[in-house]
C-alpha cells in the first residue's frame, strides 16, 4: 500500500477578531495552493493525503495556571473559523476534504506568539492536542512537505520552527519528549474550574471537518493535570441509524469508532515511534454502554468510545464526567442531560459549544451546496450511493 502524502502547513497567529474576510487576506491564497497540491497527491495514491495545520495561537502561551475552560470559548472561535475558512476554499476549488480518498486535514494548535523565546531546557510533550513550537518540531512526524505564508509575521513563525527543528536534530534540548501532560499538576491553579473526565456524542459517519471541530475541542476542553484523564465520546450504535437515509452506505459502528480514533491520535499522540503504544482494550458487556473501546496512553489519558443506544450515554450513567462538548444546534440535548442529571442528584455538566459551519460567505450557489456536502454525512453518503450506483 502506498504511503499517504503528508503536508505541513504553518499559519502564523490570526487576526483579531477572526472574521473571514480578515482570515482570507492572510491565509487564503497559501491555503489554496496547499489544499490544491495536497488534493492532486491525493490522486495517486490509495490513502487520503494528510494536511497537519500547525495553526498558532497567542493566548495559548504561557498559560499553564489556566483551566481550559476559561481558554475554551476564544480558542473555540478561532479553530471554527479557519476550518470554516478551509471548507470555504475546498468548495470553491472543488478540493476533497471529506472523503476517505480525499485530504485528511488536521488542524494542530500551536503555543506560539511572534514574542515567544526559544527554551533549549524546556522538556518537549509528547501530546496534545495545544504543542508549543519546540514539541511540535521534536514530534518526528513524516512531513514530506512543508509550506509557511509568504508575508512577515508567517517568516518570523517559519524561521522559529526551522530554528526548533534544528535544535531538536542536534539533541539540543538534551532530552526526550516527555510522556507525561503539558501542564504540570504542581501547577498553581487559578480558579477550580477543571475537567479530568468530558465527554461528547454523536453518529461521526464519514467523519468531516464539522467532526473534526467538534473532537478537537473536546480533547481542548480536558485538563490533563492529574495523573488520570478521561474523553468519553458516545458514538451512536448501528440499530438506532437502520432509519437513516442512504443507509446502506452507513460505517459500521467499528468502522465509525475507529476513524474518531485515527483522528484523536492525529492530534493526540506526537510519540516518537520508539514510545509505548497505547494500549488498546475492547469491552463487551451486557446493558446499555457496555460495549466500548477503551485506548489508555503512556500519559494517563484515556480515551473511550463506547457504543450508545440512546441521546444520553454515558453522561446519565457516569457521575464523574464534569464537562459535554456540544454543537450550537444540539443545545437542547445539553439541557436534557443536566435536567436527568439533576434528577439524580448530581452536579450539572459544564455544557460548552461548538460553532455550526454554515455557507454564508458563499460566492455562487453551486459553492454552497458543496460546502453544505462537506458538512453532512447524509450528503456524503449521497454522494457515495451516486458513485456506486454508477458504476
Amino acid at each position: 500500500m502506498d504511503d499517504a502524502a503528508s503536508f505541513l502547513l504553518l499559519l502564523p497567529p490570526p487576526p483579531s477578531p477572526p472574521t473571514i474576510p480578515a482570515l482570507k487576506e492572510l491565509y487564503e491564497d497559501t491555503l489554496t495552493q496547499v489544499l490544491k497540491e495536497a488534493d492532486l497527491a491525493s490522486k495517486g495514491s490509495v490513502q487520503p493525503s494528510i494536511l497537519d495545520i500547525a495553526l498558532a495561537i497567542p493566548h495559548l502561551t504561557a498559560q499553564a495556571a489556566i483551566p481550559r475552560a476559561e481558554l475554551y470559548a476564544p480558542t473555540q472561535t478561532i479553530l471554527a473559523a479557519v476550518y470554516k475558512l478551509i471548507c470555504l476554499i475546498a468548495a470553491q476549488e472543488h478540493v476533497n476534504v471529506e472523503d476517505a480518498d480525499g485530504v485528511d486535514v488536521r488542524i494542530l494548535p500551536v503555543a506560539w506568539s511572534p514574542q515567544s523565546s526559544f527554551d533549549a531546557s524546556a522538556h518537549p510533550t509528547s501530546y496534545g492536542p495545544v504543542l508549543d513550537l519546540q514539541s511540535l518540531a521534536a514530534s518526528q512526524r513524516p512531513w514530506q512537505y512543508a509550506f509557511g505564508v509568504e508575508n512577515d509575521q508567517g517568516e518570523v513563525f517559519v524561521r522559529a520552527f526551522v530554528a526548533a527543528k534544528q535544535a531538536a536534530a542536534n539533541h539540543h534540548c538534551d532530552c526526550h519528549p516527555t510522556t507525561g501532560a503539558s501542564r504540570s499538576a504542581a501547577t498553581p491553579r487559578l480558579s477550580a474550574k477543571e475537567h479530568h473526565h468530558v465527554a461528547v456524542g454523536g453518529t461521526f459517519d464519514h467523519l468531516h471537518i464539522g467532526h473534526k471541530l467538534l473532537l478537537t475541542m473536546t480533547a481542548f476542553a480536558l485538563d490533563q493535570t492529574q495523573a488520570e484523564s478521561v474523553i468519553t465520546i458516545g458514538i451512536t450504535g448501528d440499530e438506532l441509524l437502520k432509519n437513516k437515509k442512504y443507509v446502506e452506505q452507513l460505517e459500521s459502528w467499528s468502522g465509525r469508532q475507529a476513524s474518531v480514533h485515527r483522528f484523536l491520535d492525529a492530534i493526540l499522540n506526537f510519540a516518537s515511534a520508539d514510545a509505548a503504544d497505547p494500549v488498546v482494550e475492547e469491552i463487551k458487556e451486557p446493558g446499555p454502554n457496555g460495549h466500548a473501546v477503551n485506548i489508555r496512553y503512556p500519559n494517563g489519558l484515556t480515551v473511550r468510545c463506547v457504543e450508545i443506544w440512546d441521546p444520553f450515554g454515558p453522561t446519565i450513567t457516569e457521575k464523574e464526567i464534569t464537562a459535554l462538548i456540544i454543537s450550537g444546534e444540539t443545545r437542547a440535548g445539553g439541557s436534557a442531560v443536566n435536567d436527568k442529571r439533576t434528577g439524580n442528584g448530581w452536579p450539572k455538566l459544564d455544557v460548552l459549544e461548538v460553532d455550526v459551519l454554515d455557507a454564508r460567505e458563499t460566492s455562487s450557489a453551486a459553492s454552497q451546496q458543496n460546502f453544505e456536502g462537506k458538512l453532512s454525512s447524509t450528503e456524503i453518503r449521497k454522494k457515495h450511493a451516486q458513485k456506486t450506483a454508477s458504476l
